[in-house]
């Protein structure tokens, strides 16, 4: 029972890490890849320093001018991603890209090594350790799928590149007075050693992946709450925008809701509200999406013009109207109620912020004039 549990508990770890993030968490991601950039830049700056130091401590002047080279070229490069970073999540593959670039440029780095001394291309732990820092830095991503990426990716380079020094090197060449004897059991030593670090990161990015999706989420009905619904609006209004449609956000409030957790107790208030949100949820349709302001406050945003988004909205108020809360068995049938606001974009507001306020006067006005009604209109 207890390996069955821990499988399922595996499973799911491994589910998460390769399914593309919700919204908040991207959002998320996205300010991480531009501290991600911002890390690159003021590291590649610091590996100018590698090249002096090599030739001021009596290293190979090849050597020198191949880290200086390699330097300049990760300078320039860092400079482009970080302006590409700067444009948030417009570039969905940046962090791919990216990812790919740190992981690349060590092993380039590694094969101009190589090229001049066989040993110093498999056995320099200082450019090997880019690959431990390009996985590392994944974790600022927030997302498992560029860490596993990144991951495999320095994994599979540095094996190949690796065999290719075996296959090619004869066993003199493989023997150097600065960087020691290459074999194949240091080799494997630190393929095991991307996998681990790979893994512990892929771990960590989990856990934060978690810890984001619970501040996404609302506790209770595990519906999206209001973080959420921040991070996912503009793109919400993006979508609209370029697809020339309208948005509607309908601001729903339970009626009398306060007396209803009087009267039957808040357990059996708690269930009423999911009685509310099972109805609402399970009658969604494509381009509809429920969120959690908090109480018994609740945004139904719907890709619909104003009058259609009222008639809909208006269904669901008549349905939750047939369709009585039952608390316990037994137990009197409680009738649940809603009154709700409903404001468009472009028409009446361009933000969120403003289509909440119209949808709430809305809201205010229809629970003044006698509730369980949805007004789509001023009074």
């Amino acid at each position: 029972m207890r390996s069955t549990t821990a499988g399922r508990h595996y499973s799911e770890i491994v589910e998460q890490l390769v399914t593309r993030p919700d919204e908040v968490m991207l959002e998320v991601g996205a300010s991480g890849e531009l501290l991600v950039a911002r890390l690159r830049v003021a590291v590649a700056a610091m590996l100018l320093l590698l090249p002096l130091a090599n030739a001021t401590t009596g290293g190979q002047f090849s050597e020198t001018l191949i880290g200086l080279a390699g330097a300049v070229f990760v300078n320039i490069f860092a400079q482009v991603w970080l302006a590409l970073a700067r444009h948030g999540r417009r570039f969905r593959w940046l962090p791919f890209a990216s990812g790919a670039y740190d992981v690349t440029a060590t092993t380039l780095v590694l094969l101009m090594l190589a090229w001049n001394h066989l040993p110093a291309g498999v056995n320099s732990m200082i450019v090997w350790c880019g690959y431990l820092l390009a996985i590392a830095l994944t974790a600022l991503r927030n997302d498992g799928r560029v860490t596993l990426f990144v991951g495999g990716l320095a994994i599979a380079q540095y094996a190949l590149l690796s065999l290719g020094v075996f296959t090619i090197a004869t066993p003199d060449q493989l023997i150097s007075s600065d960087y020691g004897t290459v074999t194949a059991g240091g080799q494997l030593q630190r393929l095991v050693l991307l996998a681990a670090f790979t893994l512990i990161t892929a771990v960590v990015v989990y856990r934060m992946q978690r810890l984001v999706e619970m501040s996404g989420t609302d506790g209770l009905t595990e519906l999206p709450n209001r973080t959420w619904l921040v991070h996912r609006f503009p793109r919400l209004l993006d979508a609209a925008r370029r697809d020339g449609v309208s948005l509607c956000v309908a601001l729903i409030d339970l009626d009398h809701f306060k007396r209803i957790n009087d009267e039957i107790g808040h357990h059996a208030g708690d269930r009423a509200l999911m009685h509310v949100v099972d109805m609402v949820r399970d009658s969604l349709e494509d381009g509809e999406w429920l969120a959690r302001l908090g109480g018994e406050e609740f945004v139904l945003v719907l890709r619909k013009p104003l009058g259609t988004a009222w008639e809909r909205v208006d269904g669901l108020r008549r349905t939750l109207f047939s369709r009585r809360f039952v608390p316990d068995a037994g137990a009197d049938p409680v009738l649940l109620t809603f009154s709700a606001g409903v404001a468009s974009f472009p028409h009446e507001a361009s933000d969120l912020s403003g289509l909440l306020r119209r949808a709430d006067l809305r809201l205010n006005s229809a629970k003044s004039s006698g509730r369980n009604r949805v007004l789509a209109r001023d009074a």
